[in-house]
């Protein structure tokens, strides 16, 4: 077993650079706050990660197969609730819902 101040230093080592790690982007944000670059990247990132989850989501999916029933009825109600609502949340928890719902009952393997 390791001496007391042995352990003692180790713990205030790990929590300096864990603390340190923490804080560092913090500094690094209030410089980048100005850059635009990121101001145009924090208008234009939404949408594209978005795009990139569609397709990646999407990517192996059968349009021939009746397994593609549940995932594009669950795509187009989660479009119709955020064009309607506008809220992030309802919509996807209620994309989520209806595939759930349409792959564990209607459209079972």
């Amino acid at each position: 077993m390791p001496d007391t101040p042995y352990l003692i230093a180790a713990v205030a080592v790990s929590a300096a650079i864990t603390w340190a790690l923490r804080a560092l982007p913090f500094a690094a944000l209030s410089r980048l706050r100005a850059s635009g670059t990121v101001q145009y990247l924090s208008t234009r990132m939404p949408a594209g990660i978005m795009v990139i989850l569609l397709v990646y989501c999407l990517r192996d999916l059968p349009l021939t197969a009746s397994r593609a029933i549940a995932p594009l009825v669950a795509l187009g109600v989660t479009v119709g609730l955020h064009l309607w609502r506008r809220d992030a949340l309802l919509s996807i928890l209620g994309g989520t819902a209806v595939h759930v719902v349409l792959a564990s009952t209607l459209f079972a393997p």
